[in-house]
């Protein structure tokens, strides 16, 4: 299966993720969340700094309880940008 290449909304999209995520996390440590979560580190850090702007739903399933985050958040925080390209 080929992927397609993001477009820019959605590298735009993993960015906010990533910031809504670092921020809830907070003072804890990343290899902390990262084991609660059962992803490896580099994975949350990844996802944090938007280098990995399309993480599976079951990651961002797994960070989003461990992290006391309603998913729902996570889903808005993500898909922000690609409404209004929608809506204009």
């Amino acid at each position: 299966m080929v992927r397609n290449p993001l477009t820019p909304e959605q590298i735009e999209a993993g960015r906010r993720l990533g910031v809504l995520l670092r921020a809830a996390r907070g003072d804890r440590a990343l290899g902390e969340v990262a084991a609660a979560a059962g992803i490896s580190p580099e994975t949350l850090r990844k996802i944090e700094t938007g280098r990995l702007p399309t993480p599976a739903f079951g990651t961002v399933a797994c960070l989003s309880e461990t992290l006391g985050l309603p998913i729902q958040d996570l889903a808005e925080a993500w898909t922000a940008a690609l409404r209004l390209k929608n809506a204009s």
